[in-house]
C-alpha cells in the first residue's frame, strides 16, 4: 500500500484532483455576483462608471483628479476645470453631456467665495439647461438658464482654437480673434433666465434668437416690480411699474 501513495499514479491522480479543486473555486469566485457586494463606506478620489465594452458613463471625482472634456471616447485636456470637484455625464458615444461642478473656500483677508453649476448638453454641443449660484465679495446669484446652442458639432479644433484664444492677454488682439472665430464658428444665445442678481432683485428676462433681451419682470430690493419690453436696439418701448 505504501508503494501505490508513491507511485507515479497516485501521483498523476493527486494532481488531477487538486488541478480540478483550484479550478472549480476560481470558476466559482467569477460566477459570484461581484457588482452585488454591500459596503458601509468607500473613500475614493475618483470613480468611473463604465459600459460593458468600457465606455465611460460617469465620473465622480475630487478636484485633483477631474477629467477634461470627453468626445467619442477621447479626452481632451481643460486646463479651467482645475478649481472644482463634481460629476461628468457622458452620453452612448462617449461624449460629455452636462455635469456638475462645485466649490468654496475662504481666503486670508477676503470674504467667502463658493460656485456650483448644474447642466446639461446637447449633443456633440454645449449646456441648453443651467442651475446655478455663486457667492463673490459679499455678492450673491442664482438663478435657471436656457440656452440656445449653436449647429455645428464641438470638435477637438474648435476646442483647440478656443483654448488658444482664452490664453491670449486681454486687448483689441483678443477681441479681433474672439470675433473671429465666432464668425467661423456661429453660437448660440441665452434665451431666457430667472433668478437672483447681484444687487439683490429678483426677476425674469427672456431674449429673441440673437440672445437680444425683449422682455424683462423685475422685484426690486426695495420690493417694487417692474416690467419691461425692449426692441431690437435695446430700447425700453414700454414700461409697467408696480405703482400704475
Amino acid at each position: 500500500m505504501v508503494g501505490f501513495f508513491s507511485s507515479r499514479r497516485f501521483l498523476a491522480i493527486y494532481s488531477g484532483c487538486l488541478t480540478l479543486i483550484f479550478a472549480v473555486t476560481v470558476l466559482a469566485g467569477f460566477a459570484r455576483p461581484w457588482w452585488s457586494a454591500t459596503y458601509d463606506q468607500i473613500t475614493v478620489r475618483r470613480i468611473n462608471v463604465v459600459e460593458p465594452d468600457g465606455t465611460i458613463r460617469l465620473i465622480v471625482s475630487d478636484k485633483a483628479e477631474f477629467p477634461g472634456l470627453y468626445l467619442h471616447g477621447k479626452q481632451i485636456q481643460r486646463p479651467d476645470r482645475g478649481d472644482s470637484a463634481g460629476m461628468l455625464f457622458v452620453n452612448d458615444e462617449g461624449t460629455e453631456d452636462g455635469g456638475l461642478i462645485y466649490g468654496g473656500h475662504k481666503e486670508a483677508g477676503a470674504g467667502p467665495s463658493s460656485f456650483s453649476h448644474l447642466s446639461f448638453d446637447q449633443y456633440d454641443q454645449d449646456q441648453t439647461l443651467v442651475l446655478g449660484a455663486s457667492l463673490d465679495g459679499g455678492k450673491r446669484t442664482s438663478g435657471v438658464m436656457v440656452n440656445d446652442v449653436a449647429s455645428f458639432p464641438i470638435t477637438p479644433e474648435y476646442v483647440a482654437a478656443v483654448e488658444h484664444v482664452k490664453a491670449m492677454p486681454q486687448g483689441e488682439a483678443r477681441s479681433a480673434a474672439w470675433a473671429k472665430l465666432n464668425e467661423s464658428y456661429p453660437q448660440g444665445a441665452e434665451r431666457g433666465f430667472f433668478g437672483r442678481q447681484k444687487d439683490d432683485s429678483v426677476g425674469m428676462s427672456l431674449s429673441d434668437a440673437a440672445g437680444r433681451v425683449r422682455a424683462v419682470l423685475t422685484v426690486k430690493a426695495d420690493g417694487e416690480p417692474v416690467l419691461r419690453f425692449m426692441n431690437a436696439a435695446g430700447k425700453v418701448t414700454k414700461e409697467i411699474s408696480g405703482e400704475e
